[in-house]
């Protein structure tokens, strides 16, 4: 997977693993219920963040 990514391949990771998928990603786009609610930059947001959108709610705000 990071010889590809790192070769400019597009590597799709769906995993419940959110460590893994921070560590592998360039860039995470978060579904809920079906529909993309975040497109982030790994390095730019937390694991608990990232839990927050993947629950339907917004870190910092209301759901």
């Amino acid at each position: 997977i990071v010889e590809e990514r790192d070769a400019g391949t597009a590597v799709l990771i769906v995993s419940t693993e959110l460590d893994e998928v921070m560590a592998l990603s360039d860039r995470l786009l978060v579904m809920y219920r079906g529909t993309i609610v975040a497109d982030l930059d790994p390095k730019q947001v937390s694991a608990m963040d990232v839990g927050l959108y993947m629950a339907g709610s917004r870190p910092g705000g209301a759901a």
